[in-house]
């Protein structure tokens, strides 16, 4: 059964863009863990959901359709079904900012960390992880740099 206009206006203004419900459980796992962070960081480009300041990691809580997650198979949905031109529009202007504000972090050198939403809510542990290791990795990286600094 169609959806009227209507309905689907009603549904698409519940549509967060901040403090939605995956950046809620990562941000409060990884304040449990003790990490301390900006949220939507206006000072970098994209105003990443987490900004890891201290370790210079940018966390990306990714919705997968809004952000073209399979976006071959997503692409051939699209097509047959309601409204097809805004929608691929959309979505390939989304992905390709994306892109971009990835590029532009990475530049700043900043660690660019993305999550699908149902990664979030089915693997939580594995998000974490993977800040985790981030993190590490620029700690390393700092120490590599001191110790070099010494010599």
């Amino acid at each position: 059964m169609p959806r009227s206009q209507e309905a689907v206006s009603k549904n698409m203004q519940k549509i967060r863009s901040e403090d939605t419900s995956i950046e809620l459980r990562l941000r409060k796992a990884l304040w449990h863990k003790g990490y301390r962070y900006r949220k939507n960081y206006k000072d970098l480009p994209g105003k990443p959901d987490i900004a890891l300041t201290k370790y210079k990691i940018a966390i990306f809580c990714d919705s997968e359709f809004f952000h073209g997650k399979d976006w071959e198979i997503l692409k051939l949905r699209l097509e047959k079904g309601k409204n097809p031109e805004y929608w691929l529009k959309k979505i390939e202007r989304n992905r390709n900012r994306d892109w971009e504000t990835d590029r532009k972090l990475l530049f700043l050198g900043w660690t660019v960390i993305h999550f699908w939403g149902k990664d979030i809510i089915k693997n939580i542990e594995e998000c974490v992880k993977v800040v985790e290791e981030a993190v590490w990795n620029v700690r390393v990286g700092e120490e590599t740099v001191f110790d070099e600094a010494e010599e």
